[in-house]
C-alpha cells in the first residue's frame, strides 16, 4: 500500500480513526479511497457532501509529502493499522489510530506487555513501588508502556532503563520533539531498547486534548493496565477507565487512607474497577504467568470527572432507554468511546450515572 496516500488519508480534514477504518474496508485501500468517485464516496455509511469533496483537496497530499520527508530524515517508521508490526492489542479497540509513528526498537507485539501509570506528583512510596514492580517483571520479560510524564510515568521508563527491560513512552505530540523537554535524555536511552510511539505527525504540539488520546494507545496496548499512585482526579485514573471500556485488566496499589494520591487507588478498588495488588507477584498470578496458576477474569466496571455539552448528549441518551451499552452510546452521541469513556466517568463521580455487568450504563434516578 502507499504510504503516500496512507498519510493523506490521516490529513484529510474531518476524517476520524473509525470513519478512515470504514472507508478502508469499503474501497479496499488508502490509494483506491482518492481513486474512488464522490457518486460512490456518497454510497458509504458516514459519508456527505462535505466530506466526500475534501477528498479532492491536494493540500492533504502536499501535508503528506512533508512528513515523508521528515520520516525519511528521523528514521521514524510509519505503521499503518493493517501492517503486521501494528500493535495487535491495540487493533481490536474501536477508536485506534488508523496510523502510529514509532522511533526505536522495540517489538510493539511482545508476548507480554504492561501499562504503568500513575500521579504526575509521585511520592517516595509511590516511586519505591514502581522500582520494584518493574524489577520482578523483569523475570518475565514484559514490555513497559507509559507515558514519558512526570511522576509515576518516567520513574517507570528510568527503572526500565536501569534494569534492561525494553520500554515504550506514548506521546501526546509529534515525534519532532520530546514533551517536557526534560524527559529529552532518559527517551533518548529508551530507544536503545524501546522507543516513542504517537498517533500524531510532526508540528503537532502537546495540547490539552491530546493527552486523553494519548491515554487510550497507553490503554489499549496492553495487556493489562497497573495504576500506581493517583489522585481522585487525573490522566491515571481516566487511562484505568479506558482500559476498563476495552475489557482490560486493572490493578492498582492501595494506599492509606487520606493520602491524596491514594484515593484514586483505593477508589478503584472499592468501586471494583481494579484487582488489588498486595505483592509483586500478585499482577503474574492474575495474569496467568506463574505456572499451575489459572487466570481469573475479573468483571471490571467504569469511573468519572464535570455537565458540559458532551455530558449532557450522554445523559439526554441515557435517559431514553433503560439502560445503553458503551458501543450504542459511541453511535448515538458520535463520541470517539476514549472521550466517552472519560465523560461517563464524569457523571459517574457526579452520582448521575451508574456502570452496569457488560460495559453498559443507566441513570440513577
Amino acid at each position: 500500500m502507499s504510504l503516500l496516500h496512507q498519510l493523506a488519508l490521516k490529513f484529510v480534514p474531518g476524517i476520524g480513526d473509525v470513519l478512515a477504518k470504514n472507508l478502508i474496508s469499503y474501497c479496499g485501500s488508502a490509494e483506491e479511497i482518492f481513486k474512488t468517485s464522490k457518486h460512490k464516496l456518497l454510497q458509504i455509511p458516514g459519508i456527505g457532501p462535505k466530506m466526500a469533496t475534501a477528498f479532492l483537496n491536494k493540500e492533504c497530499f502536499v501535508k503528506a509529502e512533508n512528513e515523508i520527508r521528515f520520516i525519511e530524515r528521523n528514521k521514524v517508521k510509519a505503521i499503518f493499522y493493517t501492517d503486521a508490526a501494528y500493535p495487535k492489542r491495540l487493533k481490536s479497540c474501536i477508536d485506534a489510530p488508523v496510523m502510529l509513528f514509532f522511533k526505536g526498537n522495540a517489538d510493539l507485539n511482545k508476548q507480554r506487555v504492561i501499562s504503568i501509570v500513575g500521579t504526575r506528583n509521585a511520592t517516595a512510596y509511590g516511586k519505591q513501588l514502581c522500582d520494584e514492580l518493574i524489577g520482578h517483571l523483569k523475570k518475565y520479560g514484559a514490555t513497559i508502556v507509559s507515558g514519558l510524564a512526570y511522576g509515576i510515568d518516567i520513574c517507570a521508563h528510568k527503572a526500565c532503563v536501569k534494569q534492561t527491560l525494553p520500554t515504550v513512552g506514548i506521546l501526546a505530540h509529534g515525534l519532532d520533539r520530546v514533551y517536557p523537554s526534560q524527559h529529552t535524555h532518559i527517551a533518548e536511552k529508551m530507544m536503545e531498547n524501546g522507543g516513542l510511539l504517537t498517533e500524531f505527525p510532526s508540528q503537532t504540539n502537546p495540547e490539552r486534548e491530546n493527552f486523553p488520546k494519548r491515554n487510550r494507545i497507553i490503554a489499549g496496548m496492553a495487556d493489562a493496565t497497573v495504576v500506581v499512585e493517583a489522585s481522585i482526579k487525573g490522566g491515571a485514573l481516566i487511562t484505568a477507565e479506558i482500559a476498563n471500556s476495552y475489557n482490560r485488566d486493572v490493578f492498582t496499589f492501595p494506599g492509606r487512607i487520606g493520602d491524596e494520591f491514594s484515593e484514586g487507588c483505593n477508589f478503584l478498588v472499592r468501586f471494583n474497577k481494579a484487582g488489588l495488588l498486595t505483592g509483586y507477584s500478585d499482577l503474574a498470578e492474575q495474569l496467568g504467568w506463574l505456572e499451575n496458576t489459572v487466570l481469573v477474569k475479573k468483571q471490571q466496571l467504569l469511573f468519572p470527572l464535570d455537565l458540559t455539552t458532551d455530558e449532557k448528549t450522554i445523559f439526554e441518551m441515557l435517559q431514553l432507554a433503560e439502560q445503553t451499552g458503551i458501543d450504542d452510546l459511541s453511535i448515538q452521541t458520535n463520541l470517539p468511546v476514549s472521550i466517552l469513556a472519560m465523560n461517563l466517568l464524569n457523571l459517574e463521580m457526579q452520582g448521575l450515572v451508574r456502570s452496569l455487568p457488560g460495559k453498559s450504563y443507566t441513570l440513577i434516578k
